[in-house]
């Protein structure tokens, strides 16, 4: 497989899909519910998620067919086929999307190809309140806006970037006490906040706003996001040699047997270059 044009494919889908977004982001989205996690935000779709998921796949789709790639799409039900094939193309057509309802920025387009072993190939991730595209490929390095990306991190403080305010999240203190204690080991001055973001931009602006950090502790109930929330992004903090594992350290399980979701381990994104 041509790894640069699969990234090209999935640049044209996800660009596509921004575009969609961008054409509804001023209006009034009538807003639905569907089965997701134990939160509000895995609940609520539109016919905007829907619009833009048919899109990428009339991209993707034909891909699927040429090069036996499996598929995830948030909106469409798991067929299993990325548990059959060696790739799979995981698909988050708005992440966000009660970003999106509430005309808050943070969301985004997000596709990513996965190896079988969970293993982040491909990452295209992009953002339409800027219309800034990011992307990487594994061992190819990562980019914004087609340019190669150097993270440059000149903060005197340390941001942690979250979907819910701190004060609203559950075991808040313990957040509080990793927070503080990265304070320390970094030598910062202090905690500031960016919250209302679904996780795909937390993990971007994390990378915009280092040294910075995003993270969601380990949960029994069903949530923590999803494979699709998470794939793009690992694979471009992989390339920019930065660690996107779960709670504890590990590598990332993007390709869960189970269930698409990723609360058992919990995710860690950390941006301290």
């Amino acid at each position: 497989m041509d790894l640069q044009h699969l990234a090209n494919i999935a640049i044209e889908a996800a660009t596509s899909a921004g575009k969609v977004i961008q054409k509804y982001m001023n209006d009034n989205i009538t807003v639905e519910t569907k089965e997701g996690g134990s939160t509000y935000a895995s609940q609520v779709v539109t016919k905007v998620d829907r619009e833009c998921e048919s899109i990428i796949l009339s991209h993707l789709k034909p891909t699927c067919e040429a090069h036996d790639i499996g598929l995830l799409s948030e909106e469409t039900t798991d067929d299993g086929s990325r548990l059959e094939k060696d790739f799979f193309w995981c698909v988050d057509p708005m992440d966000g999307t009660l970003a999106f309802i509430n005309k808050h920025a943070g969301f985004s387009v997000s596709i990513a190809l996965i190896s079988r072993d969970g293993t982040p190939i491909i990452g295209v991730v992009f953002d339409p309140s800027t219309s800034t595209l990011y992307h990487a490929v594994k061992a190819n390095g990562a980019y914004k806006n087609k340019k190669i990306w150097t993270i440059k991190n000149t903060n005197d403080y340390l941001t942690y970037i979250t979907d819910k305010k701190l004060k609203d999240t559950p075991k808040s203190e313990e957040i509080k006490d990793i927070l503080n204690n990265q304070l320390t080991n970094f030598g910062l001055k202090e905690i500031k906040e960016i919250s209302g973001a679904g996780a795909v931009m937390c993990a971007i602006l994390a990378l915009e706003n280092g040294p910075a950090c995003f993270l969601k502790l380990p949960k029994k109930s069903n949530g923590g996001g999803s494979i699709w929330d998470y794939a793009a992004t690992a694979c471009i903090y992989q390339e920019l040699g930065l660690p996107a594992t779960s709670f504890n350290g590990e590598p990332l399980d993007l390709n869960n047997k189970g269930n698409t979701f990723m609360n058992e381990s919990g995710v860690s994104y950390a941006n301290f270059n």
